[in-house]
């Protein structure tokens, strides 16, 4: 009797922590946070810098090239999330499948993070000096800010 008991909790225990994890990867998929930084950054470059004809140009083919690269690591990132999840579903523990996928999420996310921090760059490099010191306030704050 005792060791049916401790069978339901284990059992019981075990599915709450399946649904718990499956709860956090459909949050992370589908109603993620939104990205007030990022629409900061495109309205300070596109409506208070004053940007040329030159510039505008230059920025929107950047912007162009990063939302293809972006939209390849966040698929990237989508299909480590889904190994993750095989992964738990499989070792229903932190064991070798789920640390090596944890790790390659991980690797996606840091490369997501380099890119991002490259494409800032980038478009800093196409601004005039007064252009760039606001600019870097609107990124500065934007790293620094709480999060909601």
């Amino acid at each position: 009797m005792m060791r049916i008991e401790l069978r339901s909790v284990l059992l019981i225990a075990m599915v709450a922590f399946l649904a718990a994890i499956a709860g956090v990867i459909v949050g992370r998929a589908y109603f993620g946070p939104p990205a007030p930084h990022e629409s900061e950054l495109h309205s300070l470059l596109h409506d208070e810098l004053d940007l040329d004809a030159g510039q505008l140009s230059r920025i929107e083919a950047l912007e162009r090239r990063f939302a293809v690269r972006k939209r390849a690591l966040e698929l990237e990132l989508r299909a480590d999330n889904a190994q993750l999840a095989d992964a738990i579903e499989a070792e229903h523990g932190n064991g070798p499948r789920v640390r090596a996928a944890v790790d390659k999420s991980h690797q996606a996310m840091g490369e997501l993070q380099k890119e991002t921090l490259a494409h800032i760059f980038a478009m800093r490099q196409v601004l005039r000096p007064d252009q760039a010191a606001k600019f870097d306030r609107v990124v500065v704050q934007a790293l620094t800010a709480e999060q909601q």
